[in-house]
Formats: C-alpha cells, sequence, structure tokens
C-alpha cells in the first residue's frame, strides 16, 4: 500500500497529521529519540513532541529511558484493532439510549438529503435493509451505479441475494449487469439518457443523482410511495421485455 494511502487511512482512523507522520517514522526506523523522529518525519520539534505524547495516551507508542533521555517505540499496529474493538464497546453501551432517542426522531422528518459517495452508500444500505424479503422497484440509471461505484456495486448486488430482495428494473434499452433476483424490462434507446435513477422501496422513495457529485433523497411517506409505485406499473406494463 502506498505511503499516501497509509495516512489516508490513519487520518481516517482518528490521528491527526503529525501523529500520523510520528507513528509511520517510527514504525520505519524503529526505536528512536523525539530529535531523531522529527527529523526523519519531517517535522519540527515541536509538533513531533505533541505527536509523541498524543500517540502514548492511545498506546500506540511506548517509551524507556535512555540516559536519561526517552527513547520512543512504536507498539505492534494490531493495537489499531484494539483501540477499535474498545470504542466499538463503548458505543454499544450507550447504543440503547442512543436507540431509544432516534425513535423518537423517527417520523418528524420526511425527507433526507445525501452527498457524495458515502451518502450514495447509505442509501443503497437503507435499500438492502429495509427490504429484506421484499421488493425494490428501479427506474432507470442507465448504469450509473455500477460506472460510478464499481468496487461498491458487487458487494451490493451480493446483499440484494443475500437479503432475497426482488428487483423490478426498468433501464433506457441497455443491458445491465444485475442480481439473480433482478427481472429487467426496457424502454426505447430514443428516451433521452438520464442521470436520475428512481427506487422505490418500502414506505420510501429514493431519488438519485448520479452528477459530478453525487447527491440523493429519501422521502420517507406512505402515500408518496404508493404513487410512485402505481406510477412504475404503468411504465412496466408499458416496457418491452
Amino acid at each position: 500500500m502506498e505511503y499516501e494511502k497509509l495516512k489516508e487511512v490513519l487520518q481516517k482512523f482518528g490521528l491527526s497529521h503529525n501523529e500520523t507522520k510520528a507513528y509511520l517514522t517510527l514504525l520505519r526506523i524503529g526505536g528512536s529519540m523525539a530529535g531523531k523522529i522529527a527529523k526523519e518525519g519531517q517535522m519540527d520539534r515541536a509538533s513531533c513532541y505533541d505527536a509523541l505524547k498524543k500517540l502514548l495516551k492511545k498506546g500506540l507508542i511506548v517509551y524507556a529511558l535512555e540516559a536519561n533521555r526517552k527513547m520512543f517505540k512504536a507498539v505492534s499496529p494490531n493495537r489499531l484493532i484494539e483501540i477499535l474493538k474498545e470504542k466499538e464497546d463503548e458505543v454499544q453501551e450507550v447504543l440503547p439510549q442512543l436507540l431509544s432517542m432516534f425513535k423518537e426522531e423517527k417520523g418528524r422528518y420526511g425527507v433526507t438529503l445525501y452527498k457524495g459517495y458515502k451518502g450514495m452508500k447509505s442509501v443503497f444500505e437503507d435499500i438492502l435493509k429495509e427490504s429484506k424479503g421484499k421488493e425494490n422497484l428501479v427506474i432507470d440509471s442507465s448504469g450509473s451505479f455500477e460506472k460510478k461505484m464499481p468496487y461498491y456495486f458487487p458487494h451490493f448486488v451480493k446483499g440484494l441475494e443475500k437479503n432475497k430482495i426482488k428487483i423490478r428494473h426498468i433501464v433506457r434499452g441497455e443491458n445491465l449487469n444485475a442480481s439473480k433476483t433482478t427481472e429487467t424490462r426496457y424502454i426505447p434507446k430514443a428516451l433521452k439518457e438520464s442521470v436520475v435513477a428512481t427506487n422505490i422501496y418500502g414506505d420510501k422513495v429514493a431519488i438519485l443523482l448520479w452528477t459530478e457529485v453525487p447527491e440523493a433523497i429519501i422521502i420517507e411517506n406512505k402515500a408518496a410511495a404508493e404513487a410512485y409505485r402505481d406510477y412504475f406499473e404503468i411504465l412496466w406494463n408499458s416496457a418491452k421485455k
């Protein structure tokens, strides 16, 4: 894995820019004093000392005294997994209370907005969760999902099959990769290709916009979902197999 990718992952994990540089430097050069770590990591001494203090608190490094000077050393990277487990345990402890608060809020807002690829992933995860053993109706997408999210798309398809979610998909004359649970019908290619896709599942309608920075809107409203279903059935019955 490239060095920049390692830095990105560690910063997503929760380490600051300087903590990441100091930690990776120690992994690379082994036990060293702060001055050498700062030099090898291309950091000023003050920033390096501050980063080392924080890494000590997180348990990612240790030190020993040699001639009254601190010799720092990285612990096994397995400690990162232990930290995640500790965080998970802390969340599990307060989860019942958080869920209780969430239930109180549920239903107050009928429209939720999502932006970016992480937001789109949240929408697809919601579809997998809410549609188990049921049906998801899809109007178009022109293959945008698979093209824009090639690494996540296979996971979603497996999720559809695992959760036995039946898909009825209306597309614009293009043979798309699909799950084993998908039935596809086609509308004429002559119709202009759209960046908008619609998913209808449960009491929800998800409108996906595959623009340069993708966006999505989930409408949670039973009447709206039923209206979209009626519209879908009209299209489905007029589309070609």
